[in-house]
């Protein structure tokens, strides 16, 4: 059986796996923190990377917290892992290696992203690499840029069955550690670097998994419609509102939700069917309207978060030291 044909019938069933319909008020006894958007630049001076297999992944699942990280004071670099050289409609893999290039470029304009790093690893082979090598190269940029948060898939989530996708998130989650210590990779140090410590993870996935922080998107869901839009190569959005409007007019139809015009189309078929009605077909996942309206919110994604570790040694010694 079809893994998101499963999920689907789970919810017409009425169960409720975890973070599924209500997203459970409280995962594993954590609870769900709803984060709002806040004005005034109040991340200005950190710095997020939003890591990605494929150039469509952050745009589908992530664009909208990645937007307004940014719009928050973030600076943010975007890093492919793949070089999604899967070759279709009569392109050459270098032409489709190219032109997912470009895309991914554009998503990084789209949601304001500083510069685009490509590792370039084979598409839906990942699992035949090093994971050493990935979590290596990981490391350097992580100490590089010094990235105090990162967004990309959740290593513990589940039903995951594109290698690139798990490969990548068990990476990304062992660099993160490992990038604060002295003991790995010393041989950076002497070229300049410094350890570096990951605060904040955002981790998403397209199966169950624990949801422990709902982001409020209204303000950029925009935005998340605009990097979904660019992706011509691959994807549910590029132009999947276009070829939905002429195949209906063909057929003597037309939904007046897609608009008449291209741009219109486009935009109104992504933000209306991939990121909501259709939303469990194109993606498999939840709306992200549903999401939201479960929450108070128009618009909302939803993440595993784990912050940093605060230390309450200081306060117990304010609170419990005597004077000798």
């Amino acid at each position: 059986m079809e893994r998101r044909s499963f999920l689907g019938n789970t919810i017409a069933m009425g169960l409720t796996p975890l973070t599924f319909g209500q997203e459970q008020k409280e995962s594993a006894h954590q609870p769900v923190t709803i984060e709002k958007f806040r004005s005034g630049k109040p991340h200005r001076g950190k710095v997020l990377a939003a890591i990605q297999p494929h150039s469509d992944d952050i745009p589908i699942f992530a664009g909208g917290t990645v937007a307004k990280l940014i719009k928050e004071g973030y600076t943010g670099y975007l890093i492919r892992t793949s070089n999604d050289d899967h070759a279709g409609r009569g392109e050459t893999v270098g032409e489709v290696i190219r032109n997912n290039e470009k895309d991914n470029e554009e998503v990084a304009k789209a949601l304001g992203l500083t510069k685009v790093y490509n590792l370039g690893y084979r598409n839906h082979r990942m699992d035949n690499i090093s994971i050493q090598e990935l979590r290596g190269r990981l490391i350097f940029l992580f100490r590089l840029l010094k990235v105090d948060t990162v967004i990309s898939y959740d290593p513990w989530g589940h039903y995951e069955e594109n290698p690139d996708h798990y490969i990548t998130a068990k990476a990304v989650e062992s660099a993160r550690w490992m990038a604060g210590g002295r003991l790995d990779y010393p041989e950076h140090f002497e070229a300049g670097l410094s350890p570096h410590s990951v605060k904040e993870r955002y981790y998403f996935a397209r199966g169950p998994q624990l949801v422990n922080r709902i982001v409020d998107i209204s303000e950029t869901i925009d935005d998340k419609v605009a990097s979904n839009r660019v992706i011509v190569t691959q994807g549910p959005g590029g132009n999947a509102g276009t070829r939905l409007r002429d195949r209906l007019e063909k057929e003597g139809k037309y939904l007046p939700v897609l608009g008449d015009k291209k741009e219109s189309s486009n935009h109104n078929y992504i933000k209306h069917f991939v990121l909501d009605i259709d939303s469990m077909a194109t993606r498999g996942v939840p709306s992200d309207r549903e999401i939201g309206k479960t929450h108070g919110l128009d618009w909302a994604e939803r993440f595993h978060y784990i912050g940093p570790t605060v230390s309450k040694l200081e306060e117990y010694i304010e609170a419990n030291a005597k004077i000798k």
